[in-house]
């Protein structure tokens, strides 16, 4: 595979995993010696510091993470704080009184209750800190379960969860 491919590959992988990876983690998964891979990850490196890109390969022990540049670090906080500011969405309102009522629940459970995937409304919710991981559910793949944070209950005025209003009945079943 010529370096400008490979290149590609490492960049794709290391965007795709968004945290710090061990370099023989990603030789293995790329069927590669893990000295070829670290030769590429540093040429790599270096032509992302001679480049006007606004990322950087970071190099911690044994792993290697992509990041943005320290220079842009100020105008980077300026937007995510604006993200976490903006109003929430029909969607992410309706998947937050699921979790609120029902917690802690999974991401599987929310999408059963809604009927559609809301894995994505989920991470909003946690990056807004309205939500947060309450531990793992015990059972097959041990997945993530969801809580509601103190920030929303200061955000929605309620001192405890005591406080949310009772859901409506339906055809004499709970609703919970």
């Amino acid at each position: 595979m010529p370096d400008n491919s490979m290149a590609a590959l490492l960049e794709a992988v290391l965007f795709a995993c968004g945290e710090p990876i061990e370099i023989s983690r990603l030789a293995a998964g790329l069927n590669l010696e893990k000295a070829a891979v670290r030769e590429q990850l540093d040429a790599y490196a270096a032509r992302l510091k001679r480049s006007d890109r606004g990322i950087e390969l970071l190099f911690l022990g044994e792993s290697v993470q992509l990041c943005s540049k320290k220079c842009f670090e100020d105008r980077i906080a300026a937007v995510v704080s604006a993200r976490k500011n903006t109003p929430l969405s029909g969607a992410a309102m309706e998947t937050l009184a699921i979790i609120a009522y029902n917690q802690p629940v999974t991401k599987s459970f929310v999408e059963q209750v809604r009927g559609v995937e809301s894995g994505q409304v989920v991470n909003n919710l946690v990056e807004k800190e309205l939500v947060e991981e309450a531990g793992r559910l015990d059972g097959p793949g041990r997945p993530i379960l969801y809580r509601t944070t103190p920030h929303f209950l200061r955000c929605f005025g309620l001192s405890s969860l005591a406080e949310l209003p009772e859901l409506p009945q339906s055809g004499g079943e709970s609703a919970q």
